[in-house]
């Protein structure tokens, strides 16, 4: 093994499977709900729709579910 390597003559390469791995959607969120997650990203240093989709994916691996009543 070599104590150097040089990289600098090698082709960046894109990864061909992050296209499958995210999609791209509309939605529309409340004005307070994206405040409050780009309070958390200054904080974090975490970008604000990172969190929203790590936040929304810790829901859907838990089986969290929304409790809604209907008013009459």
């Amino acid at each position: 093994m070599r104590k150097e390597y040089n990289f600098s003559k090698m082709k960046g390469r894109k990864n061909p499977h992050a296209n499958k791995l995210k999609k791209q959607v509309t939605l529309r969120l409340g004005t307070d709900v994206i405040e409050y997650f780009k309070s958390i990203a200054e904080e974090t240093g975490v970008g604000y729709q990172n969190l929203i989709n790590l936040y929304l994916k810790e829901c859907a691996h838990s089986g969290k579910k929304l409790k809604l009543k209907w008013a009459s």
